[in-house]
């Protein structure tokens, strides 16, 4: 064997961990070793996501650590939705306490995630199972606003009232994941 090729070996060792350095020393996931695709996909929206939330959220959905980036927007729109609808109904409930100060505001919540949120998450996702990305993308503008709008509403009179900090949590809970929604979509198509 010549003396080079005794060399070759351990520069390529060499390069591969700084590659593996490079890509994952600034806090990004690794992949497991095991195929796992939850961090991979999280990992490619890491500008737009927390990382953490993203991999724990993906992970308590059967059949994500071998499912793709599609199917990791699939699952995330799934999640998106039913946050947007626990959200509605935290808010119909709410209103039915009766809290004087936060009534309208939010009835505002309702209509907000009733009207555009939920709706237009479920057609996001009906569209990006089907692969048209152009109708899917069409949607964006919509999906956010049950969010930003309760969010805005709660502002006013309702703010400081137990209702406002119930709905806030909501609120935080289904834009993190809209935000999951909207990377990956954006990722995928």
């Amino acid at each position: 064997m010549s003396r080079s090729s005794h060399l070759a070996a351990p520069l390529l060792l060499l390069a591969a961990i700084a590659t593996a350095l490079c890509l994952y020393g600034a806090g990004a996931v690794a992949p497991d070793p095991a195929g796992d695709t939850v961090a991979a996909s999280c990992d490619a929206i890491r500008d737009f996501v927390d990382v953490a939330f993203c991999v724990s959220h993906l992970r308590s959905v059967p059949g994500a650590a071998t499912a793709g980036r599609r199917g990791h927007l699939l699952m995330a729109a799934d999640m998106a939705a039913a946050a947007g609808s626990a959200a509605l109904d935290a808010a119909a409930s709410a209103a039915a306490r009766g809290d004087p100060a936060a009534q309208d505001a939010l009835r505002a919540c309702e209509f907000v995630y009733g009207a555009a949120s939920v709706p237009a998450l479920r057609f996001m996702r009906g569209y990006a199972a089907a692969g048209s990305w152009a109708a899917a993308r069409s949607l964006l503008s919509l999906t956010p606003q049950g969010g930003i709008g309760c969010e805005a509403a709660l502002k006013g009179a309702a703010a400081g009232t137990a209702a406002a900090g119930d709905m806030a949590a909501a609120n935080r809970e289904f834009s993190q994941l809209n935000a999951m929604v909207t990377a990956l979509l954006n990722a995928v198509s």
